[in-house]
């Protein structure tokens, strides 16, 4: 008890620093999951992608961050066998924060996409194996996340293709696509509404008091589907031909049509992964800081003060602005061309997925989602349209992510542990 009495301030301004840079890891990062299909189909500028992620990025994760560090935890680690040495919960917390941002860090300045999810993972695996043993870790749960790693490029992929098709199919090989373009987006904006509204409501306001079950938030998603369908239809009338660029096939008023549900898709999703993923930063923190407060008592839930989020939203934000132009471009043009209307189809797919996996309870990362959606249409076109090295770059990045996340946390843990006893 008294290392934490006695390097107490110490250890809070420690971990405030090692949240902000996990914080910016996931900006530089993660928020390529958001951007990068409206980017590399140049749906929006990569500008405009920053302000939008900025903004919306910013407000998920300060309105919607969530209230309990026991979501971090996942299951993954037992915090009742830390009870006798609260310190090494603190320098366990301090040193995956530390570990995770930096493999963050690397994998930015190199460009690839990993998920922050199973970076923060890794790196509470790595101490809770050394500090603890063994035993100590929910391996089950561990086995889930890796599971997740074939499961949700799959699922996603899967959509993706589907969907992808059927806007072929149904619009593009039509005799005259700007008119099956009107007959037919009205349902794909019904989608839009459902699945985002799903999205928002199942990940992004779950913390804000919002008590709805997946029954009751499935009923309102579709009721403002539907309002948006309407909205849809009516703004759709307004559009006739002669609007239209030059182009005798009619694509470029289609695509002009999907331009502008990729905004929205692009704003909404934004929203929800900073609610989301913002915990991987403050949660940690958040846990430094109870022990702290409650002078080494180990709470099993406790509150995130407004401030955290507010740091983790800050952090977000700083490192979207400054490095997260890399992997916007790996995923939106490195691994296949992008179009609105494949951008829309690979965005609305992992978006899906988002939502099925909340719905079943099943561990997912986003990173992996979305990069299998964009495979996923790139597939609908053919292998050729697919960069393999890209993708086999990108995939043994993922692979490295745990042990390096935990590789890494190892060595921090036993630094902290050395420097203060």
């Amino acid at each position: 008890m008294s290392i934490i009495t006695q390097y107490g301030d110490i250890f809070v301004l420690m971990a405030c620093a090692f949240g902000f840079f996990m914080a910016w890891g996931v900006g530089a990062n993660d928020v390529a999951n958001a951007m990068g299909t409206s980017v590399g189909s140049r749906a929006i500028t990569i500008r405009q992608a920053i302000i939008i992620a900025v903004i919306f990025e910013f407000l998920g994760a300060w309105l919607a961050g969530g209230q309990v560090t026991e979501t971090i935890r996942k299951g993954i680690i037992d915090p009742a066998m830390l009870a006798q040495d609260p310190q090494y919960l603190v320098y366990g917390m301090m040193a995956s924060l530390l570990a995770a941002g930096s493999w963050l860090f690397i994998a930015s300045m190199k460009g690839w996409p990993v998920s922050t999810t199973h970076s923060i993972v890794g790196a509470i695996v790595g101490f809770a194996v050394v500090g603890l043993g063994m035993d100590a870790v929910g391996w089950p749960k561990v086995g889930q996340i890796v599971a997740s790693w074939v499961v949700s490029p799959l699922l996603a992929g899967s959509i993706a293709f589907m969907l992808f098709r059927s806007i072929q199919s149904m619009i593009f090989e039509a005799d005259d696509p700007f008119a099956a373009a009107k007959r037919y987006v009205p349902m794909y904006v019904f989608l839009v509404g459902f699945i985002v509204s799903m999205v928002t409501l199942v990940k992004g306001l779950k913390h804000v008091g919002l008590h709805l079950s997946f029954l009751e938030s499935f009923v309102v998603a579709v009721i403002l589907g539907l309002v948006l369908m309407g909205i849809g239809i009516q703004r759709e009338k307004r559009i006739n031909r002669s609007q239209q660029k030059k182009d005798s096939f009619g694509f470029e008023g289609v695509e002009r049509i999907f331009s502008v549900l990729m905004i929205f898709t692009a704003c909404a999703m934004a929203f929800a992964h900073g609610s989301n993923d913002v915990a991987n930063a403050v949660g940690p923190l958040a846990a430094v800081i109870s022990v702290v407060q409650h002078q080494g008592s180990i709470e099993a839930a406790s509150s995130i003060p407004w401030w955290v989020l507010v740091l983790g939203g800050g952090g977000i934000v700083v490192g979207l602005v400054t490095y997260g132009h890399k992997v916007i471009a790996t995923v939106g043009t490195g691994i296949t061309e992008l179009t609105p209307s494949r951008g829309f189809a690979a965005t609305l797919a992992a978006a899906m997925t988002v939502v099925l996996a909340s719905g079943t309870g099943l561990p997912i990362s986003t990173t992996h989602t979305l990069v299998g959606a964009v495979l996923g249409v790139g597939l609908a076109r053919g292998i050729a349209a697919i960069n393999l090295r890209v993708i086999g770059t990108i995939v043994m990045s993922w692979f490295i992510t745990l042990p390096a996340g935990a590789g890494l946390a190892i060595a921090f843990f036993f630094m902290f542990k050395g420097i203060f006893g």
